[in-house]
């Protein structure tokens, strides 16, 4: 791909056009701080290892610990909310949003797959 002098100029809030449109990714199952604490927590695992490696080994751990509980944490409450989307609704809208909450439940648990 060549460089594009008049696009890398335009306005960072200006739309794209249709055929350059991208679909957004999915969402993050942390926050980026969160993830950006832990993964801060680890390079200082890292990079502590020589001096004091026992020390380093359970910052590492509890980085770890604390990742695998947000994400429980995250995942049930996006559990949560895809419940509350299609449960108790009215039967005329109820088969759309069954569809919707199996594609999101799919989603989720392909993601989980590929980690």
């Amino acid at each position: 791909m060549m460089y594009d002098q008049t696009r890398a100029q335009q306005p960072a809030g200006q739309g794209r056009g249709p055929t350059e449109r991208r679909t957004p990714g999915p969402e993050p199952l942390l926050p980026s701080g969160e993830q950006d604490r832990i993964v801060q927590r680890l390079r200082h695992a890292f990079n502590t290892f020589a001096d004091t490696p026992h020390e380093a080994l359970e910052e590492a751990e509890s980085a770890y610990d604390e990742a695998t509980a947000q994400l429980v944490n995250a995942l049930a409450e996006r559990r949560r909310l895809l419940r509350a989307g299609w449960q108790d609704r009215d039967p005329e809208t109820q088969s759309d949003a069954l569809r919707l909450a199996l594609r999101q439940y799919r989603e989720i648990t392909q993601r989980l797959l590929h980690i």
